[in-house]
């Protein structure tokens, strides 16, 4: 890609052989170029190395830093890059230059203590929104992100900078953050013949349970509960603390704004993961169709998975007002066994066979469909291969002669 070459001694000088990053991957593209010339000089501390060049007509002579920002405007414009290494004070050094990037889009670059908390940046912030929307948010988070996407590894308050290991060139993002609402998650137990069941629900710190039919009482701060049920063979439900009959067991949770999930680096990278205040959808992860299609898509996708009509219909109707409220929209399932680490499901006695399906959508607008390529190509797919990604086992889920479960419910992702 980069021929670098004609290494002096402390300084360097890179000559371009072709640029094939643009745009997006400007600083992508950049941080490989830091990243070879840290590998050539590794006696040099990465935050005092500098690209310049003097070839351009604005630079009059002189020798300019080319930063990040202005990389994917310029490179195409020049033969040499010189590689050199800025002299910092002391007290410069302790110091870090990022991008914070604000709830609007916009991004300031600024530099910055390294022993500086998250909760100072967030104040500073805060105050700068002020100016912006007339009012100041109280709930905004931080995320980390060393290439500038909009995901991130999200920062407690009380660390610092430092800690994170947030080096030059390095974005914070800033959101403000929203109850995301876990909506109508319904459960039914179909048994081949009459029994008592117990069925607990678990969530994790970052969900709170805020509805819940038939109603029981709940532990933990609202994190736990349990039904007793006696199950009938017609598919219906007798709940024994109330007496009452019903065709299946609901509830719904909204996130806690004053959770942290887990950090997404203490996680395998072979481990799908699923947090209901971190949870997003991305060009990789999802599909993006018309809203005006999604009734058709979703019935396809659901019969494949495993749901029955009456089930495909109550999930339908009930999400698809929401739905319609946007012109285009992003949708993926999450895999059962993310979602169980979120939303932990204990049945006694223990069912043949559980089906879980949960679905996050939001809104993509229309100017948008560009950043979403891959995923409207993955529209096209047989809707099937929805089945690897939940991991669920239609063939059993439909054996009547089995103890089987089936849940679905979903979230609506806030733009």
């Amino acid at each position: 890609m980069v021929k670098i070459g004609s290494w002096l001694d402390g300084i360097g000088r890179m000559t371009w052989v072709e640029q094939p990053f643009k745009s997006s991957t400007a600083y992508r593209y950049y941080k490989l170029i830091l990243d070879a010339v840290c590998n050539h000089f590794p006696s040099i501390p990465r935050h005092v190395v500098t690209m310049q060049t003097n070839e351009l007509d604005v630079c009059e002579g002189h020798y300019v830093d080319i930063t990040a920002e202005i990389w994917d405007d310029v490179i195409d414009l020049l033969d040499v890059v010189e590689v050199t290494r800025r002299e910092v004070n002391e007290q410069e050094s302790s110091k870090v230059t990022i991008k914070v990037v604000f709830p609007s889009g916009e991004i300031q670059t600024t530099r910055i203590s390294r022993e500086m908390p998250v909760d100072k940046i967030i104040a500073d912030a805060s105050q700068t929104l002020m100016g912006i929307l007339g009012q100041c948010p109280t709930d905004i988070m931080a995320l980390h992100s060393e290439d500038g996407s909009l995901g991130g590894i999200v920062m407690r308050g009380n660390r610092s900078i430092e800690s994170y290991n947030i080096k030059d060139g390095h974005s914070i993002i800033l959101r403000v953050r929203k109850r995301h609402l876990c909506k109508k998650p319904v459960i039914y137990l179909y048994s081949p013949s009459d029994i008592d069941v117990s069925v607990k629900i678990s969530l994790i710190p970052e969900w709170t349970l805020s509805v819940i039919y038939p109603v029981v009482a709940t532990e933990d701060h609202g994190q736990r509960l349990e039904w007793n049920v006696r199950t009938h063979q017609d598919g219906s439900l007798t709940e024994h603390n109330s007496g009452l009959d019903v065709s299946y067991l609901f509830w719904e949770a909204e996130t806690n704004l004053q959770a942290f999930p887990q950090s997404p680096a203490f996680e395998p990278q072979s481990v799908d993961t699923f947090n209901p205040i971190s949870s997003s959808l991305d060009d990789m992860d999802s599909i993006v169709i018309p809203a005006d299609k999604a009734s058709v898509y979703l019935d396809k996708s659901l019969k494949v998975l495993g749901l029955h009509t009456e089930a495909r219909t109550s999930f339908i109707t009930y999400w698809l007002p929401s739905i319609l409220k946007h012109e285009y929209i992003a949708l993926r399932f999450v895999s059962q066994a993310a979602y169980e680490r979120a939303a932990s499901l204990s049945i006694s006695p223990q069912p043949d066979v559980v089906t879980r399906v949960f679905m996050l959508f939001r809104g993509i607008p229309k100017e948008h469909l560009a950043n979403w390529s891959n995923a409207q190509t993955q529209a096209e797919k047989d809707v099937a291969w929805w089945v690897g990604v939940v991991g669920v086992d239609p063939a059993r889920a439909g054996d009547v002669t089995l103890f089987r479960v089936l849940e679905w419910g979903g979230m609506e992702v806030p733009i």
